[in-house]
Protein backbone atom coordinates (compact mmCIF):
# COMPACT_ATOMS: atom_id res chain seq x y z
CA UNK A 1 0.00 0.00 0.00
CA UNK A 2 1.07 3.55 -0.63
CA UNK A 3 0.27 6.97 0.81
CA UNK A 4 0.92 10.18 -1.08
CA UNK A 5 0.91 13.37 0.96
CA UNK A 6 -1.07 15.78 -1.23
CA UNK A 7 -0.94 18.68 1.21
CA UNK A 8 0.99 19.10 4.46
CA UNK A 9 -0.06 22.55 5.72
CA UNK A 10 -2.79 23.59 8.12
CA UNK A 11 -5.73 25.74 7.00
CA UNK A 12 -4.71 28.65 4.77
CA UNK A 13 -1.68 26.88 3.35
CA UNK A 14 1.89 28.19 3.40
CA UNK A 15 2.30 31.01 2.73
CA UNK A 16 -1.19 31.99 3.82
CA UNK A 17 -2.72 34.47 1.40
CA UNK A 18 -3.20 37.30 3.92
CA UNK A 19 -0.44 36.54 6.41
CA UNK A 20 2.80 38.48 6.87
CA UNK A 21 4.18 36.53 9.81
CA UNK A 22 7.97 35.98 9.66
CA UNK A 23 7.49 32.61 7.94
CA UNK A 24 5.04 33.74 5.25
CA UNK A 25 6.88 37.00 4.57
CA UNK A 26 10.22 35.20 4.51
CA UNK A 27 9.01 32.59 2.03
CA UNK A 28 7.64 35.24 -0.33
CA UNK A 29 10.90 37.21 -0.16
CA UNK A 30 13.07 34.11 -0.49
CA UNK A 31 14.88 35.04 2.72
CA UNK A 32 14.24 31.74 4.57
CA UNK A 33 14.91 28.10 3.74
CA UNK A 34 11.40 26.67 3.42
CA UNK A 35 9.03 25.29 0.81
CA UNK A 36 5.43 26.20 0.01
CA UNK A 37 2.72 23.81 1.14
CA UNK A 38 -0.94 23.25 0.31
CA UNK A 39 -3.63 22.41 2.86
CA UNK A 40 -3.50 18.97 4.43
CA UNK A 41 -4.74 15.88 2.63
CA UNK A 42 -3.44 12.43 1.78
CA UNK A 43 -4.36 9.82 -0.82
CA UNK A 44 -4.07 6.07 -0.23
CA UNK A 45 -3.90 3.28 -2.82
CA UNK A 46 -3.56 -0.47 -2.94
CA UNK A 47 -3.08 -0.95 -6.69
CA UNK A 48 -1.63 2.43 -7.73
CA UNK A 49 -4.69 3.26 -9.84
CA UNK A 50 -7.67 3.67 -7.50
CA UNK A 51 -7.23 6.00 -4.54
CA UNK A 52 -8.96 6.91 -1.29
CA UNK A 53 -8.80 10.69 -0.87
CA UNK A 54 -8.57 11.46 2.85
CA UNK A 55 -9.89 14.99 3.36
CA UNK A 56 -10.79 17.20 0.42
CA UNK A 57 -8.72 20.35 0.73
CA UNK A 58 -9.61 23.66 -0.95
CA UNK A 59 -6.35 23.06 -2.85
CA UNK A 60 -7.50 19.71 -4.25
CA UNK A 61 -7.30 20.75 -7.93
CA UNK A 62 -3.70 21.92 -7.51
CA UNK A 63 -2.91 18.71 -5.63
CA UNK A 64 -4.40 16.53 -8.38
CA UNK A 65 -2.37 18.35 -11.02
CA UNK A 66 0.78 17.70 -8.97
CA UNK A 67 -0.03 13.98 -8.67
CA UNK A 68 -0.45 12.45 -12.17
CA UNK A 69 -1.23 9.08 -10.56
CA UNK A 70 -4.64 10.48 -9.58
CA UNK A 71 -5.57 10.84 -13.26
CA UNK A 72 -5.24 7.38 -14.89
CA UNK A 73 -7.10 8.60 -18.05
CA UNK A 74 -9.01 5.34 -18.65
CA UNK A 75 -11.87 7.24 -20.29
CA UNK A 76 -12.74 10.66 -21.69
CA UNK A 77 -13.78 11.72 -18.19
CA UNK A 78 -11.95 9.84 -15.43
CA UNK A 79 -10.33 10.11 -12.01
CA UNK A 80 -8.32 7.82 -9.81
CA UNK A 81 -10.25 9.14 -6.78
CA UNK A 82 -12.59 6.23 -6.04
CA UNK A 83 -13.90 7.54 -2.70
CA UNK A 84 -13.38 10.32 -0.16
CA UNK A 85 -13.02 9.90 3.60
CA UNK A 86 -13.37 12.88 5.95
CA UNK A 87 -11.61 13.09 9.30
CA UNK A 88 -13.74 16.02 10.46
CA UNK A 89 -15.93 18.80 9.06
CA UNK A 90 -13.31 21.57 9.15
CA UNK A 91 -13.46 24.02 6.24
CA UNK A 92 -9.90 23.19 5.14
CA UNK A 93 -10.78 19.47 4.97
CA UNK A 94 -14.14 19.54 3.17
CA UNK A 95 -14.36 22.53 0.81
CA UNK A 96 -12.58 20.61 -1.93
CA UNK A 97 -15.64 18.38 -2.28
CA UNK A 98 -17.22 21.21 -4.26
CA UNK A 99 -14.34 21.02 -6.76
CA UNK A 100 -15.21 17.37 -7.49
CA UNK A 101 -18.76 18.19 -8.60
CA UNK A 102 -18.13 17.29 -12.29
CA UNK A 103 -17.86 13.61 -11.38
CA UNK A 104 -20.00 11.38 -13.64
CA UNK A 105 -21.53 9.37 -10.77
CA UNK A 106 -22.34 10.06 -7.09
CA UNK A 107 -19.21 10.53 -4.99
CA UNK A 108 -18.73 7.83 -2.33
CA UNK A 109 -18.25 9.78 0.92
CA UNK A 110 -17.16 8.13 4.17
CA UNK A 111 -17.56 10.12 7.39
CA UNK A 112 -18.98 9.82 10.88
CA UNK A 113 -22.68 10.61 11.40
CA UNK A 114 -21.60 13.77 13.27
CA UNK A 115 -19.54 15.04 10.33
CA UNK A 116 -22.23 14.12 7.82
CA UNK A 117 -24.73 16.03 9.98
CA UNK A 118 -22.59 19.18 10.01
CA UNK A 119 -22.17 18.93 6.22
CA UNK A 120 -25.92 18.59 5.75
CA UNK A 121 -27.05 21.42 8.02
CA UNK A 122 -24.31 23.77 9.25
CA UNK A 123 -22.29 23.80 6.01
CA UNK A 124 -24.63 22.01 3.58
CA UNK A 125 -22.09 20.72 1.05
CA UNK A 126 -23.89 17.41 0.60
CA UNK A 127 -27.13 19.23 -0.25
CA UNK A 128 -25.31 21.50 -2.69
CA UNK A 129 -23.66 18.52 -4.40
CA UNK A 130 -27.06 16.87 -4.81
CA UNK A 131 -27.58 19.37 -7.65
CA UNK A 132 -24.38 18.18 -9.36
CA UNK A 133 -22.82 14.70 -9.06
CA UNK A 134 -24.44 13.90 -5.72
CA UNK A 135 -22.87 11.87 -2.92
CA UNK A 136 -23.32 8.35 -1.63
CA UNK A 137 -22.72 8.68 2.12
CA UNK A 138 -21.30 5.81 4.15
CA UNK A 139 -21.37 6.42 7.92
CA UNK A 140 -18.13 5.27 9.49
CA UNK A 141 -18.44 2.67 12.24
CA UNK A 142 -16.76 3.58 15.50
CA UNK A 143 -16.88 0.11 17.05
CA UNK A 144 -13.12 -0.45 17.00
CA UNK A 145 -13.21 -2.94 14.13
CA UNK A 146 -11.56 -2.67 10.74
CA UNK A 147 -13.89 -2.10 7.82
CA UNK A 148 -13.55 -2.45 4.07
CA UNK A 149 -13.94 0.34 1.53
CA UNK A 150 -16.17 -1.19 -1.19
CA UNK A 151 -14.68 0.97 -3.94
CA UNK A 152 -11.11 -0.04 -2.98
CA UNK A 153 -10.68 -3.81 -2.64
CA UNK A 154 -7.86 -4.86 -0.35
CA UNK A 155 -7.98 -1.73 1.80
CA UNK A 156 -8.70 -2.09 5.51
CA UNK A 157 -9.45 1.02 7.58
CA UNK A 158 -10.36 1.63 11.20
CA UNK A 159 -11.70 5.01 12.36
CA UNK A 160 -10.34 5.98 15.79
CA UNK A 161 -12.14 8.39 18.11
CA UNK A 162 -10.06 11.44 19.03
CA UNK A 163 -10.43 14.34 21.41
CA UNK A 164 -10.66 17.58 19.44
CA UNK A 165 -13.26 20.17 18.46
CA UNK A 166 -15.79 20.41 15.62
CA UNK A 167 -15.47 23.47 13.31
CA UNK A 168 -16.45 26.97 14.50
CA UNK A 169 -19.63 26.92 12.39
CA UNK A 170 -20.89 23.77 14.10
CA UNK A 171 -23.53 24.25 16.83
CA UNK A 172 -21.51 21.70 18.81
CA UNK A 173 -18.26 23.72 18.76
CA UNK A 174 -18.26 24.17 22.54
CA UNK A 175 -19.79 20.80 23.40
CA UNK A 176 -17.83 18.29 21.29
CA UNK A 177 -19.30 14.87 20.55
CA UNK A 178 -17.58 11.54 19.93
CA UNK A 179 -17.25 11.42 16.16
CA UNK A 180 -16.58 15.12 15.55
CA UNK A 181 -12.95 14.27 14.89
CA UNK A 182 -11.29 10.95 14.15
CA UNK A 183 -7.93 9.42 13.45
CA UNK A 184 -7.50 6.77 10.80
CA UNK A 185 -5.74 3.44 11.17
CA UNK A 186 -4.72 1.86 7.85
CA UNK A 187 -3.59 -1.74 7.59
CA UNK A 188 -1.89 -3.54 4.74
CA UNK A 189 -3.37 -7.07 4.91
CA UNK A 190 -0.44 -8.44 2.91
CA UNK A 191 2.27 -7.25 5.31
CA UNK A 192 0.35 -6.58 8.52
CA UNK A 193 1.95 -3.14 8.72
CA UNK A 194 -0.15 -0.26 10.01
CA UNK A 195 -0.15 3.52 9.60
CA UNK A 196 -1.95 5.94 11.92
CA UNK A 197 -3.07 9.30 10.50
CA UNK A 198 -4.37 12.15 12.68
CA UNK A 199 -3.92 15.70 11.32
CA UNK A 200 -6.01 17.13 14.18
CA UNK A 201 -5.15 15.82 17.64
CA UNK A 202 -5.95 17.76 20.78
CA UNK A 203 -5.11 15.22 23.46
CA UNK A 204 -2.99 12.09 23.76
CA UNK A 205 -4.28 9.17 25.84
CA UNK A 206 -2.61 5.94 26.99
CA UNK A 207 -4.92 3.93 24.70
CA UNK A 208 -3.96 6.07 21.74
CA UNK A 209 -0.26 5.73 22.48
CA UNK A 210 -0.68 1.94 22.72
CA UNK A 211 -2.35 1.94 19.29
CA UNK A 212 0.41 4.11 17.80
CA UNK A 213 3.07 1.83 19.24
CA UNK A 214 1.70 -0.96 17.03
CA UNK A 215 2.20 1.09 13.85
CA UNK A 216 5.13 1.23 11.48
CA UNK A 217 4.33 4.88 10.68
CA UNK A 218 2.46 7.62 12.56
CA UNK A 219 1.47 10.76 10.63
CA UNK A 220 0.14 13.19 13.23
CA UNK A 221 -0.77 16.75 14.17
CA UNK A 222 2.10 19.20 13.69
CA UNK A 223 0.04 22.41 13.76
CA UNK A 224 1.79 24.49 16.43
CA UNK A 225 5.19 24.51 18.10
CA UNK A 226 3.99 26.20 21.32
CA UNK A 227 0.70 26.46 23.15
CA UNK A 228 0.64 30.28 22.80
CA UNK A 229 2.10 30.55 19.28
CA UNK A 230 -0.78 32.43 17.69
CA UNK A 231 -1.26 34.64 20.75
CA UNK A 232 2.40 35.70 20.88
CA UNK A 233 2.30 36.69 17.22
CA UNK A 234 -0.90 38.68 17.73
CA UNK A 235 -2.77 36.52 15.22
CA UNK A 236 -5.37 35.01 17.55
CA UNK A 237 -6.59 35.19 21.13
CA UNK A 238 -6.87 31.39 21.27
CA UNK A 239 -4.32 28.87 22.45
CA UNK A 240 -3.42 25.68 20.64
CA UNK A 241 -5.60 23.67 23.02
CA UNK A 242 -8.56 25.98 22.44
CA UNK A 243 -8.18 25.30 18.71
CA UNK A 244 -8.05 21.54 19.30
CA UNK A 245 -4.33 20.92 18.76
CA UNK A 246 -1.48 19.49 20.85
CA UNK A 247 1.69 21.58 20.33
CA UNK A 248 5.06 19.95 19.77
CA UNK A 249 6.99 21.55 22.63
CA UNK A 250 6.47 21.32 26.38
CA UNK A 251 6.66 18.46 28.89
CA UNK A 252 3.42 16.88 27.62
CA UNK A 253 3.78 18.04 24.02
CA UNK A 254 3.87 15.97 20.86
CA UNK A 255 7.65 15.46 20.93
CA UNK A 256 7.48 14.04 24.45
CA UNK A 257 4.59 11.78 23.46
CA UNK A 258 6.26 10.50 20.29
CA UNK A 259 9.45 9.79 22.25
CA UNK A 260 7.58 7.02 24.08
CA UNK A 261 6.98 5.07 20.84
CA UNK A 262 9.29 2.24 19.70
CA UNK A 263 12.46 3.36 17.93
CA UNK A 264 11.36 1.48 14.80
CA UNK A 265 8.21 3.59 14.43
CA UNK A 266 8.53 6.26 11.75
CA UNK A 267 7.21 9.54 13.16
CA UNK A 268 6.01 12.32 10.81
CA UNK A 269 4.28 15.64 11.54
CA UNK A 270 1.60 16.96 9.17
CA UNK A 271 -0.99 19.82 9.17
CA UNK A 272 1.69 22.41 9.95
CA UNK A 273 0.52 25.95 10.56
CA UNK A 274 2.18 28.78 8.63
CA UNK A 275 3.46 30.25 11.92
CA UNK A 276 5.31 27.11 13.05
CA UNK A 277 9.11 27.55 13.10
CA UNK A 278 9.62 23.92 12.00
CA UNK A 279 8.76 25.08 8.47
CA UNK A 280 12.21 26.67 8.38
CA UNK A 281 14.57 23.91 7.35
CA UNK A 282 17.54 25.43 9.22
CA UNK A 283 15.67 26.42 12.40
CA UNK A 284 16.66 25.16 15.87
CA UNK A 285 13.16 23.71 16.20
CA UNK A 286 13.61 21.62 13.04
CA UNK A 287 17.00 20.45 14.31
CA UNK A 288 15.39 19.40 17.59
CA UNK A 289 12.80 17.34 15.72
CA UNK A 290 15.56 15.65 13.74
CA UNK A 291 17.42 14.85 16.97
CA UNK A 292 14.25 13.12 18.20
CA UNK A 293 13.84 11.16 14.95
CA UNK A 294 10.74 13.12 13.87
CA UNK A 295 10.16 14.10 10.23
CA UNK A 296 8.18 17.00 8.77
CA UNK A 297 5.78 16.05 5.98
CA UNK A 298 5.95 17.87 2.65
CA UNK A 299 3.70 17.98 -0.39
CA UNK A 300 4.47 15.01 -2.62
CA UNK A 301 5.93 12.83 0.15
CA UNK A 302 5.46 9.09 -0.48
CA UNK A 303 5.01 6.48 2.26
CA UNK A 304 5.00 2.80 1.34
CA UNK A 305 3.94 0.17 3.89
Amino acid sequence: MRIRVLGSSAGGGFPQWNCNCPNCDGLRRGSIRAQARTQSSIAVTVDGTDWLLVNASPDVLTQIRAAPELQPARAQRDSGIAAVLLMDAQIDHVTGLLMLRERQSPLPLLATPEVLGDLTEGFPITRILSHYCGVTPTPLRLDGDFMAVPELPGMAIRPVLLSSKPPPYSPFRNCPRPGDNIGLLLENPATGQRVFYAPGLGEMTPALLDLMAQCSVVLVDGTFWTEDEMQRLGLSKKSAAEMGHLPQSGPQGMIAQLDTLPAATRKILIHINNTNPILREDSPERALLTAHGIEVAFDGMDIVF
